[in-house]
């Protein structure tokens, strides 16, 4: 073969590759998407599913609990058993497993099995979502290209709650709150035929056998943390039963560091925690994650209740914040990544986020969309893409290929264990801040929520100071080729 010819050949190996890579992205966001959405596409449909099932209103918190629970006590179960069995066959077993559940979830008879479903729902998505961030870690290594694939996936990530909403909102009120649930299989079976064809083979995998008593501690412990969150919403953080939780937790995760240091092969090494700008991130990703929950747990029934927003209004008046998500994923981070230091865009992110917050504190029962609830969207939405897409990407940088898997669900649960603890926390100011205003229902909760959101804007302050003294990673360096 001649020279020319053979430099030729090699141009085309190297860019099918490439090509490869952008379309697995696709398919990796559209899997990534389906999680992001079931956060709060069911959210908006409770009501409905519960007068059709019967369930009384004690109970209904269980199908968004089981589904929390379950995802995130078993993440660092599942991005292991993605480093074992492989990333492609981890992938298309939680999808698989997700339509599934969501299937049995959708035509379910009684409240038990709809129960039942998510808590399934949330052991698939366990799997999937660090096998996901674990594709994107070890596929997308230079600086360019890593920017851009996790800017799709922080846009995702800081939009998939709202845009549930407005799906959920559009398949309740015009279909049944059934299809909240059937909407996944369509999704999984693209995202698993992509995948299937497009995905490389899993490559190196780890070996070693399993942590079981790691796994038992760390699911137990991170279970109790999240239920203990739960239940703080509705009986206090005084409560025997939440004060029981949170020390069984607390003893739980604290053998379980202490079981890591020690064993030959540890569920989640602890070298992946230790090193100061993955433990940075892992800490700013639960701070912001904990404001933006409160936001949506706040605004949706501000929406809902104050303003009386049918389901589908409501989801249409999330949307400034996606558009401003993707917006500050594409146009902001993408471009600024490859040339900053994670935090120049994670610390400006977080106080532009805080600036979203505050405006929020000024809400009245009278409303004021236009003026307050916008622009509040708009900032919170440029803020969080521009602290999520960097903290992603830094989560998962320099870790042993062989240990993305568990050091994506590190991440996946900083964000989970996040959104619990902030949704709790919030919770319980607004409805103390509430109890002990004296004026009319509306105006009451409405107070309750501003006192909220400043608490809100304060821990994404917090963020932002995290970033700036915690973080000292450097910007990129490209790789280079020879």
């Amino acid at each position: 073969m001649s020279t020319p010819a053979a430099r030729r050949e090699e141009v085309s190996r190297a860019a099918e590759p490439s090509r490869s890579r952008w379309t697995a992205l696709a398919f990796i966001a559209v899997a990534q998407l389906m999680i992001a959405l079931d956060a709060t596409i069911v959210s908006i449909a409770l009501p409905s599913a519960q007068a059709a099932l019967g369930a009384s209103d004690a109970d209904r918190q269980w199908v968004v609990t089981a589904y929390t629970l379950s995802f995130g006590g078993l993440l660092l179960l599942g991005g292991r058993i993605a480093d074992f069995a492989g990333r492609k066959r981890a992938f298309l077993l939680g999808l698989a497993g997700f339509a599934v559940a969501s299937m049995i979830g959708g035509a379910a008879p009684s409240f038990a099995v709809l129960v039942s479903a998510r808590a399934l729902q949330g052991a698939f998505a366990a799997l999937l979502a660090p096998t996901a961030l674990s594709l994107l870690a070890v596929t997308f290594t230079q600086p360019r290209e890593r920017a851009t694939a996790f800017a799709v996936y922080g846009s995702i990530a800081g939009s998939g709650a709202a845009i549930g909403l407005l799906l959920g909102g559009v398949l309740t009120q015009y279909l049944t709150w059934r299809w909240c649930l059937y909407v996944n299989l369509p999704v999984a079976i693209v995202a698993a035929v992509g995948g299937w064809i497009v995905l490389p083979g899993s490559g190196a995998r780890v070996r070693a056998r399993f942590d079981l008593p790691g796994v038992a501690l760390a699911t137990a412990g991170l279970v109790a943390l999240v239920y203990a969150c739960t239940e703080a919403v509705s009986s206090g953080w005084s409560s025997a039963t939440v004060i029981g939780l949170l020390t069984t937790s607390f003893v739980t995760l604290a053998l379980f560091v202490f079981r890591e240091a020690r064993t030959a092969h540890p569920l989640l090494p602890l070298r992946i925690l230790a090193d100061r700008n993955r433990g940075g991130a892992y800490i700013v990703v639960a701070l912001v994650i904990a404001g933006m929950f409160g936001a949506f747990l706040f605004l949706t029934y501000y929406l809902q209740t104050v303003l009386h927003y049918t389901p589908l209004q409501a989801g249409l008046a999330f949307l400034p914040l996606s558009v401003a998500s993707q917006a500050g994923s594409w146009l902001i981070a993408s471009r600024l990544m490859p040339y900053v230091a994670p935090r120049a865009l994670m610390a400006p992110g977080a106080l532009v986020a805080a600036a979203g917050m505050a405006l929020l504190t000024q809400l009245q029962p009278a409303g004021a969309y236009l003026l307050l609830v916008l622009p509040a969207e708009v900032l919170l939405g440029l803020g969080i893409s521009c602290v999520m897409v960097p903290a992603f990407s830094t989560a998962t940088q320099r870790v042993d290929p062989r240990e993305s898997g568990v050091a994506s669900a590190t991440v996946n649960a900083a964000s989970q264990v996040g959104g619990s603890l902030g949704t709790a926390l919030l919770n319980t100011v607004a409805v103390s801040a509430a109890a002990g205003f004296a004026g009319a229902q509306a105006a009451a909760f409405v107070h309750g929520f501003s006192v909220a959101t400043a608490w809100g804007a304060v821990i994404l302050v917090l963020a932002a100071l995290v970033a700036t003294f915690l973080i000292n990673a450097g910007r990129p360096q490209p790789h280079r080729t020879i």
